[in-house]
C-alpha cells in the first residue's frame, strides 16, 4: 500500500528548470520526513535534499544548496523537487523517498531508507 510515484523528468538545457513531483499514498505524508535521491550512470546513489514534517525544515547536500528547492503539500500528499539553473552533472535519475520518521537523518547513508519511488529522469544535455 505504501508508494511514491514521481514525475516531471525530462530533458532540459544548462541553466533551465525543471519542477519534480511525487505523489503518496498509503500513508498520511505529515508524519514523516520526505525528500530526493539520485542516481547518475555509473555512480553511487546520493542524498539532495530532506523537508522535515512539522516545521517543514529543509536540508540540502552541496549539489543542490542555492539551486534545488524541496517543499511538501501534505494536504495532497506530494512533495515537490524544484531544480533551477541545472547542470549536466544533475543529469540522474531522481527518486522521492520517505524517511522512516518527523527528522531528517543524515543524507550519506541510504540504506535504512525502506520506501522509495521508482525514479523519473532527468537528462541536462544541450
Amino acid at each position: 500500500q505504501l508508494q511514491l510515484v514521481e514525475s516531471g523528468g525530462g530533458l532540459v538545457q544548462p541553466g533551465g528548470s525543471l519542477r519534480l513531483s511525487c505523489a503518496a499514498s498509503g500513508f498520511s505524508l505529515d508524519a514523516y520526513a520526505m525528500g530526493w535521491f539520485r542516481q547518475a550512470p555509473g555512480k553511487e546513489r546520493e542524498g539532495i535534499s530532506c523537508i522535515s514534517s512539522g516545521t517543514a525544515t529543509t536540508y540540502y547536500t552541496a549539489p543542490a544548496k542555492g539551486r534545488f528547492t524541496v517543499s511538501r503539500d501534505n494536504a495532497k500528499n506530494m512533495v515537490f523537487l524544484q531544480m533551477n539553473s541545472l547542470k549536466s552533472e544533475d543529469t540522474a535519475v531522481y527518486y522521492c523517498v520517505r524517511w522512516p520518521g518527523r527528522i531528517c537523518v543524515s543524507m550519506a547513508d541510504y540504506t535504512d531508507l525502506e520506501v522509495w519511488g521508482r525514479g523519473t529522469l532527468v537528462t541536462v544535455s544541450s
